[in-house]
């Protein structure tokens, strides 16, 4: 397996000149658009590191999958999901358009922006700093590694032109979806997204997912059964926004991408997967994880359906 993803890091090189670093957080404009590295960790705890695995990223909406994991295990299934939907969107992550058509306001599901935002205020906590301190402490225990912590360049340049995510925000205070102080929220919200990280860490997060919620390294369930089972089918339909349908038939196994470049995707019962490549498509998923992704897909016959 070593040798397959070392040739398909190699292979999909190319492609990271086909996208472009995201530029409307400042910060993110400084990331490596060549850089390409990936981590498989399996849920025997054998780990295969390939090509830039060291490059550092911010998390950013990798981060929702955890996000959506506190929020469900704090509130219960009903009652996250009576604010918000669970079902594709054909828009782009940061779009305010069906939250004005819905009758109700609810986002689509939980990994836009607005859905996101909508979780956060869920996780359990008095204030932001609470809500963020659950969060950033059950991404320290998926990813196995208590160092992990916020990029504070990244979290003030995002705090600092995040405008959209305030309008969303506010709309959904308006709506009464959110009834926490919005600006506490998204306080929350940025520092989550600015947490920052290497591929190893992305991939034994997914591997927990893939070991149905159970950390392969203690033996401890970290996530509920139910839970674990609801995220690997919102990662599937719903991972790389407006492009989910298109992943799933190409790779077809649960993932969700963020716009620092990296792609986290779960393999049932034997593997988690990271991929970084901050060069973007204009959905704002990384060229070059997909195109890891697809080729790993194929190669090792990966994909669940």
């Amino acid at each position: 397996m070593k040798s397959i993803l070392k040739s398909i890091i190699e292979d999909s090189r190319d492609s990271t000149k086909l996208g472009q670093v995201a530029t409307y957080i400042p910060e993110l404009a400084k990331g490596d658009r060549d850089a390409l590295g990936a981590c498989i960790f399996d849920v025997n705890c054998d780990s295969i590191l390939e090509g830039e695995y060291k490059t550092k990223f911010t998390i950013q909406s990798v981060s929702k999958v955890v996000i959506l994991i506190c929020a469900l295990i704090d509130n219960g299934k009903d009652e996250v999901f009576s604010k918000v939907g669970s079902e594709p969107s054909s828009d782009p992550f940061n779009s305010l358009l069906k939250l004005e058509i819905n009758e109700n306001h609810k986002p689509l599901n939980p990994f836009i922006n607005a859905g996101a935002i909508v979780c956060t205020s869920l996780v359990s906590g008095d204030n932001g700093i609470e809500k963020f301190s659950r969060i950033h402490n059950m991404m320290k225990k998926l990813a196995n590694n208590d160092d992990i912590d916020v990029n504070y360049s990244v979290y003030n340049s995002e705090k600092l032109t995040g405008n959209t995510n305030r309008a969303i925000a506010y709309y959904l205070k308006g709506a009464n979806i959110i009834e926490k102080d919005v600006e506490d929220i998204l306080d929350a919200y940025f520092k989550c997204c600015s947490i920052e990280v290497v591929v190893e860490d992305v991939a034994k997060i997914a591997s927990v997912i893939a070991n149905n919620g159970v950390a392969p390294w203690s033996n401890e369930r970290v996530i509920p059964e139910e839970v674990n089972r609801i995220v690997k089918a919102i990662m599937t339909t719903c991972g790389l926004y407006d492009t989910s349908g298109t992943f799933s038939v190409n790779v077809g196994i649960p993932a969700k991408s963020g716009v620092g470049g990296c792609i986290m995707a779960v393999v049932p019962n034997r593997m988690g997967i990271a991929v970084v490549g901050p060069a973007l498509d204009k959905h704002g998923n990384s060229v070059g994880g997909v195109k890891v992704m697809e080729d790993l897909s194929r190669k090792l016959s990966l994909s669940i359906f």
